[in-house]
């Protein structure tokens, strides 16, 4: 038996589809990853043991000559491209497989979504936070040019206008790929890639999915892939030379304002005479000075490294804030886009950590987040729900994807 999982995105991406490729493989099943072949994605897989068949292009690559078209005829032509790239490295990757999960980028997800629906395979969708999976119980993120009309409060209401952005933004693209793969055309592009019962692979601890007519996802726990790695001997020299130090990394993010937020980080630590240790990330941070206070590093285990933190500063993606809650440390989240800013929200209202309004907060703003983090009440609390957190999400999913194959349900 053979799954195929495919991705085109960032590192919360692709690393939870290694930790599900993982899982497969103990169950008996041939498990391989369709991800950008960035260097740091080989390096991962290659260390958890997991095949790499490359997506079309790195998307550091994608990021750096494609991600900001300058008019809507322009994000058309993109999505188009990456659809039809993707379709051509996925198929190649298909070969001999029985099943499809994907997730990543919207027009990756079409291309593995038509691959499944031409060969008959089992085909799973999955998303790692429940704000992109439509719910009367929230609203969805309102997409750049496409704000909410004024005066839409209803949640099934602004799904319904989600559908149709969604259709104004990749319709387009999916339709010609489509006639061009020998498919019929779909109504709703939504609908179609993510499916009625998609899985959703985050924690039910800190998001609990509840029920809703508008989708039947299936929460399993967030993909965890272990990591064994230990520390830099450097990194642990640093951090028994004192107290606890204060973790500060803003993962892919590359804007300017994480750099920002970065700096004013550190010198919020600073007025508190505490330390810091820094990840480099997409956006090369740095502590602005060497004043002996702060240890840069590169990629880094953090399942290692948290736990030893007196608090995790971040930026809010799914991985590293359930990475950070496992590890029972209290956060300070910075949110910069999309789903983080409900990642903060709901960090902030389980008492485990301080929640930052604005991608690049002030000094003083900083400080006063830190502080709160730090409080003894906070450490309790998020020590006190770490020990609640369900670790077998990957294994769970794993279950569901060979019980479906077994029934042979192709499209679901």
């Amino acid at each position: 038996m053979r799954v195929l999982l495919s991705t085109y995105g960032s590192r919360g991406d692709v690393e939870p589809m290694a930790a599900l490729a993982v899982q497969l493989q103990t169950l008996g099943v041939e498990a391989v990853v369709s991800a950008p072949p960035d260097p740091e994605f080989v390096e991962l897989l290659a260390r958890a043991g997991v095949p790499l068949a490359p997506a079309f292009m790195p998307i550091r690559q994608w990021i750096a000559e494609r991600a900001k078209p300058a008019a809507a005829a322009d994000f058309h032509g993109l999505a188009a491209e990456m659809m039809a790239a993707q379709f051509a490295a996925i198929a190649a990757a298909a070969e001999g497989c029985d099943a499809i999960v994907a997730t990543g980028l919207f027009p990756s997800v079409g291309a593995a979504r038509s691959i499944a629906e031409l060969r008959g395979l089992v085909y799973r969708h999955a998303t790692f936070c429940p704000i992109f999976l439509p719910s009367h119980h929230h609203r969805p993120i309102p997409y750049p040019g496409h704000p909410f009309p004024a005066g839409m409060t209803d949640n099934r209401a602004l799904w319904e206008f989600n559908t149709r952005t969604m259709n104004t933004l990749f319709g387009e693209a999916l339709r010609t790929h489509r006639r061009a793969v020998g498919l019929p055309a779909v109504n709703d592009a939504r609908e179609h890639v993510f499916t009625a019962q998609p899985l959703l692979a985050s924690d039910p601890v800190l998001w609990p999915w509840r029920p809703t007519e508008l989708c039947h996802a299936v929460q399993t726990g967030a993909w965890t892939l272990p990591d064994r790695r230990p520390l830099p001997p450097e990194l642990i020299a640093y951090i028994e030379a004192g107290e606890p130090p204060i973790y500060v990394g803003f993962g892919s993010m590359v804007a300017q304002s994480a750099r920002d937020a970065a700096l004013a980080a550190i010198e919020a630590i600073r007025a508190q005479g505490r330390r810091t240790v820094m990840l480099r990330g997409w956006a090369d941070l740095d502590a602005g000075g060497d004043q002996g206070d702060c240890f840069v590093t590169g990629d880094v285990n953090q399942q290692a490294l948290f736990p030893r933190m007196a608090a995790v500063i971040h930026h809010g993606g799914a991985g590293t804030t359930t990475a950070a809650t496992r590890a029972g440390v209290p956060q300070v989240i910075v949110p910069q886009i999309v789903d983080q800013p409900y990642w903060a929200g709901r960090v902030a209202e389980l008492g485990i950590g301080a929640a930052l309004d604005g991608a690049a907060p002030s000094v003083r703003s900083l400080s006063v987040a830190i502080a709160a983090a730090l409080a003894p009440e906070t450490r309790a609390r998020a020590a006190a729900l770490a020990r609640t957190i369900p670790a077998d999400g990957a294994l769970v999913a794993a279950r569901l994807i060979l019980d479906a194959i077994g029934r042979k349900r192709p499209l679901s």
